[in-house]
């Protein structure tokens, strides 16, 4: 059991369904009493029928495009929160509007699990390389790191050179993959011993496997953790004998489905649909909330780690246009705010192109016949970076020269 981080780890397959099923009703009674949301939303579905997969999946699923329109019509939480938002210890805002609270208890995140299956032991030091601004990361993985009795230096993601300088000798690192690899190349161009890293926990960005090889090279055990503002910690990477194993362990707090991208059938393992997501925290309830990712059930089979929780096959896209730049998710809409706030533009397109952790973001904005200039290409750049909180190009095109697909948001990054 020592290198389980508790009985949950090990539980059988069937037990673990059973406490989920178990747990369904009364997560589902108490939500639609407190919660005015699921009041409403759950208004005629009798809560303790709901004690099966079948069930639960004949509820409605909650997108998160409609809980921002929640969101901007109630502020903050449109009525998801049991509780007034002065009681959440924290409340966080991410791109879109969206505003997420940190619930009650010593690690209201459950990111402890995930740090534990990369080797992160009580007394080991930190660098936390998230933002505590706005958003909520940095604070999951603290509470994380605290639940396990580990030691944790709030980096941030500003002054490179600084981070790289603090001569604190820790143990491992929490963050985007691309920020560590910054400051460990300071570390280098410095002169400085980095060799005190040896394992790290990642999220917010994609790991390419020519990333995560630099980092092996360098003695760097890599893992990944799934997880989002709104719903903290889904998933996360296992290891066994030093090496990652396939897939994305599905954490012991949520309950997942994989069903159809458009619909609500379920699908069967090993065919790709939208990852759905229901947690059980008393003080913030998420019933079926559809992520926007799209995965897979790996087949199940016993696991090298000894752990027997279900895998998803990783992160295999979005069901939508949105994306995620330097850790933010960005999406169609705040594209379509732009353009409402400057009638000028008549059509665009955000372009992301460059590389994981070094993305460029250019706005190509057709102005319907009207001259650009350099006055309204600052003005178009300033309300882009107030609502995705990122920089952009503003590339003024010819008109008729965008296509006419739909698309707001184009991926052209390289991911090898």
């Amino acid at each position: 059991m020592n290198d389980f981080y508790d009985a949950l780890d090990a539980h059988s397959p069937a037990q673990r369904d059973r406490d989920l099923m178990a747990a369904l009703p009364g997560h589902v009674a108490h939500a639609k009493a407190r919660s005015p949301f699921y009041a409403g939303l759950l208004a005629e579905v009798d809560a303790a029928a709901v004690s099966s997969r079948e069930a639960l999946g004949a509820l409605p699923v909650t997108r998160k495009s409609a809980l921002a329109e929640r969101h901007k019509a109630e502020p903050p939480f449109g009525g998801v929160n049991v509780m007034p938002p002065g009681r959440y210890r924290r409340v966080f805002q991410s791109p879109g509007n969206l505003h997420e609270p940190q619930t009650e208890g010593p690690a209201p995140f459950r990111m402890a699990r995930a740090l534990h299956a990369v080797g992160f032991r009580p007394v080991d030091l930190a660098h936390n390389g998230f933002s505590y601004h706005f958003t909520p990361g940095a604070w999951i993985m603290e509470t994380g790191l605290h639940k396990l009795g580990c030691g944790m230096f709030p980096g941030g993601t500003w002054q490179t050179e600084l981070q790289a300088q603090a001569h604190l000798r820790p143990d491992g690192y929490v963050g985007t993959p691309s920020w560590l690899k910054i400051i460990l190349e300071k570390a280098d161009e410095l002169g400085l011993d980095s060799g005190s890293m040896r394992r790290a926990l990642v999220s917010g960005e994609a790991l390419p496997p020519l990333l995560r090889a630099w980092f092996t090279q360098r003695g760097v055990a890599m893992m990944q953790a799934y997880a989002t503002a709104d719903l903290s910690l889904i998933a996360y990477e296992t290891q066994a004998e030093g090496a990652p194993l396939p897939g994305l362990l599905v954490d012991e707090g949520v309950l997942v489905e994989i069903i159809e991208p458009n619909g609500g059938k379920p699908m069967l393992d090993g065919e790709v649909g939208a990852v759905v997501v229901t947690t059980f925290a008393p003080d913030y309830p998420v019933i079926r909330f559809a992520t926007g990712d799209i995965s897979a059930f790996l087949p199940e089979a016993p696991s090298a780690c000894g752990r027997t929780g279900r895998r998803l096959n990783g992160w295999l896209g979005r069901a939508d246009q949105t994306t995620k730049i330097l850790g933010m998710f960005v999406h169609p809409g705040q594209v379509g705010e732009v353009l409402r706030w400057h009638p000028q533009v008549k059509k665009a397109r955000l372009v992301v192109s460059g590389t994981i952790g070094a993305e460029v973001m250019r706005l190509h904005a057709e102005l319907g016949g009207a001259e650009g200039s350099a006055d309204l290409e600052t003005q178009i750049a300033g309300s882009l970076r107030e609502v995705t909180k990122l920089r952009s190009e503003v590339v003024f095109a010819a008109p008729g020269s965008l296509p006419e697909d739909g698309k707001l948001i184009e991926d052209q990054r390289s991911y090898d």
